[in-house]
């Protein structure tokens, strides 16, 4: 494994090392005005949630690495303490890439991209028409972690109005996964997109305690048939079947290979089945 010691390594390296391994990232587009209302619109996938309750993003136009000067969204943010910040999918993803091209300062990145201009509600910087999710937010502090090339500024944003498109709503009026195509940073030129066979679902334990890999047999634990995501999700059981379920299990498929079918079991979601064939055994 390499070991690498932040202080050993010239910044540009290091950027390459942390922005590959900490992805997908995703992205903040965000746009802003200066005290004289001129437009900026720049993507930062330095950018995540941070609460609900205020609701609360934060993301980090930081310190260019080449020459260490502040990019023009932060020194818009410091004058006018607003911000839109337009969450990114495939459709507009090239023209995303465009607006972050370095033009002057006061250049209007909608135009220079081809982006619509929808007046926001609450605050100054227009949204992107094109979004399917757009946050109106007031900024509530700038931190600032350093002079240096590549130090971050931290915009700690509150959402003080959010619009969602239908396109990725259900009929319940909640977001749809499936029917969402965000895309997110990672290292160099390299991006991900959040749709198809790309994403997955994992019930989140939080409802119940499982049983732990700690309690699962050593005969499956040390099994290499079985990977560490097969043990987690046999260890995120509540409770391990009784010994009639075993029993009833075992009547109804013998004959069968049941370590071959426990693992059949798992890749299909079937926790407690795969249970009772590994109990069956």
């Amino acid at each position: 494994m390499l070991t690498i010691n932040p202080q050993d390594v010239p910044v540009p390296v290091l950027h390459h090392y942390l922005q590959g391994a900490v992805a997908p990232r995703p992205i903040a587009f965000a746009s802003t005005v200066d005290k004289e209302g001129n437009i900026n619109l720049s993507p930062f996938s330095f950018f995540n949630l941070f609460g609900t309750k205020p609701p609360t993003l934060i993301f980090s136009p930081n310190r260019r690495v080449r020459d260490a000067t502040n990019k023009h969204t932060l020194e818009n943010v410091q004058e006018v303490d607003e911000v839109v910040i337009n969450m990114v999918d495939y459709a507009m993803v090239e023209q995303m890439s465009l607006a972050s091209c370095e033009y002057p300062k006061g250049t209007n990145e909608f135009v220079k991209a081809g982006f619509t201009e929808v007046p926001s509600q609450l605050v100054k910087p227009p949204r992107v028409g094109e979004s399917k999710a757009v946050f109106e937010c007031k900024v509530k502090q700038i931190i600032s972690l350093g002079e240096e090339g590549g130090a971050a500024n931290l915009v700690i944003c509150e959402v003080i109005l959010a619009h969602f498109s239908e396109d990725i709503l259900d009929a319940n009026g909640r977001i749809d996964q499936r029917k969402t195509d965000w895309v997110a940073r990672m290292g160099g030129d390299w991006y991900a997109r959040a749709s198809g066979n790309a994403i997955f679902e994992i019930p989140k334990p939080s409802t119940k305690k499982g049983i732990g890999v700690d309690m699962i047999p050593d005969f499956i634990k040390s099994n290499p048939l079985f990977t560490g995501n097969d043990l987690g999700r046999m260890g995120n059981i509540e409770q391990l079947p009784n010994s009639a379920e075993i029993e009833a299990f075992k009547a109804l498929h013998s004959g069968q290979d049941f370590l071959l079918f426990a693992k059949q079991l798992l890749s299909e979601g079937k926790i407690k089945e795969a249970w009772l064939a590994l109990l069956a055994i």
